[in-house]
């Protein structure tokens, strides 16, 4: 019996045609990541906007408002909503 020979084409000029358009795939997925990574990282604000339009706030400085921002950015929603809630009671 003689060995089969592979239907795919083993020229260079096919495999690094090959390769540049899996590269340009990758150079896409990449992008798609990127915007789903910066999407799902401000997913919360209309949530968190809408839920502040809903309640009377008293006058705070800026810096503070930027610092709650910060804490939520890090550290997410959940802790800083189970650190107030224990500040709250305490």
């Amino acid at each position: 019996m003689m060995p089969r020979t592979s239907k795919k084409s083993d020229d260079l000029a096919t495999i690094e045609a090959r390769r540049d358009a899996l590269r340009e795939e990758l150079a896409q997925l990449d992008e798609r990541a990127r915007l789903a990574e910066l999407a799902a990282r401000d997913a919360g604000r209309p949530v968190l906007i809408a839920a502040l339009e809903r309640i009377k706030i008293a006058a705070m400085d800026k810096s503070d408002a930027k610092a709650i921002a910060a804490a939520i950015g890090q550290h997410g929603g959940r802790f800083v909503a189970d650190r107030l809630a224990a500040a709250a009671t305490s």
